[in-house]
C-alpha cells in the first residue's frame, strides 16, 4: 500500500495526493494518518508546497466523503434505521434505541459532521447518517472541508516535520484507531447492558 501510494505521488503528484485520500474516506481501512505524513515527506522534499498537499488532500476529503454522503442519500432514514434496528436486536437493542440515535443525530448532525472528522473512521462513516438524514450539501460541505483541513493540516506537518522519517509517525494513527475501536466496543457495550436492564 505504502509503495503504491508512493509510486502513485511520484507520477502525479497532488493529483496522486486528492485521489488517495478520496479513496480512503470511501474505504476506511486505508489509513489515511499514512497517506497524510507521505505528502508532507514530499513537501520536505521539495516536490510540492505545504499549502498545496493540504489542499489537495482536503479536496480529495470532501470528493469521497460525497460518495459516502449519497450512499446515505439512496438509503434513506427509514431504510437504515430499519437495518440498523434488524442488526441491534441480536445484541439486545431495541428499535426504540436505534431511533433515539436517530433523533439524535437529527439535533446534533452538524456537531457530529464536523468533529467527527477529527476521528479515525469515525471521519468516513459519519458522511452516510449524513446523507441519509437529507443534511445539506452545502453545510455537509463546508463542515466536511472545516473538519477535514484540521485533521490534514496536522498530519501532513508532522510528515513534513519528520521527512524521511516519516514512517514511524505511523503508529501513532494505528493508536489512534485502537483507541476509537475499545471505545466503541465499551460504548455498545454499555447500549446493550442497558436494554436489558431496562427490560
Amino acid at each position: 500500500m505504502i509503495q503504491w501510494a508512493t509510486d502513485l505521488i511520484d507520477a502525479i503528484g497532488l493529483v496522486g495526493v486528492a485521489f488517495l485520500v478520496a479513496l480512503e474516506n470511501i474505504f476506511p481501512p486505508i489509513p489515511s494518518e499514512l497517506i497524510l505524513l507521505l505528502a508532507g515527506f514530499n513537501v520536505s522534499e521539495g516536490r510540492f508546497g505545504f499549502v498545496g498537499g493540504v489542499v489537495a488532500a482536503t479536496v480529495g476529503s470532501v470528493v469521497g466523503a460525497y460518495f459516502l454522503y449519497g450512499i446515505g442519500r439512496l438509503v434513506q432514514d427509514e431504510r437504515l434505521e430499519r437495518f440498523l434496528a434488524g442488526i441491534g436486536r441480536v445484541i439486545g437493542l431495541k428499535k426504540s434505541d436505534v431511533h433515539k440515535g436517530f433523533v439524535w443525530f437529527e439535533r446534533h448532525g452538524t456537531k457530529v459532521v464536523l468533529f467527527g472528522r477529527l476521528i479515525p473512521v469515525v471521519r468516513s462513516v459519519v458522511s452516510i447518517p449524513a446523507g441519509s438524514d437529507r443534511m445539506p450539501l452545502g453545510r455537509f460541505t463546508l463542515l466536511t472541508a472545516a473538519g477535514s483541513l484540521v485533521w490534514n493540516t496536522v498530519w501532513v506537518a508532522v510528515g513534513w516535520g519528520l521527512g524521511d522519517q516519516w514512517e514511524k509517525a505511523g503508529k501513532w494513527g494505528d493508536y489512534l484507531q485502537y483507541a476509537v475501536v475499545a471505545a466503541a466496543v465499551v460504548g455498545l457495550g454499555w447500549l446493550v447492558l442497558r436494554a436489558r436492564r431496562s427490560r
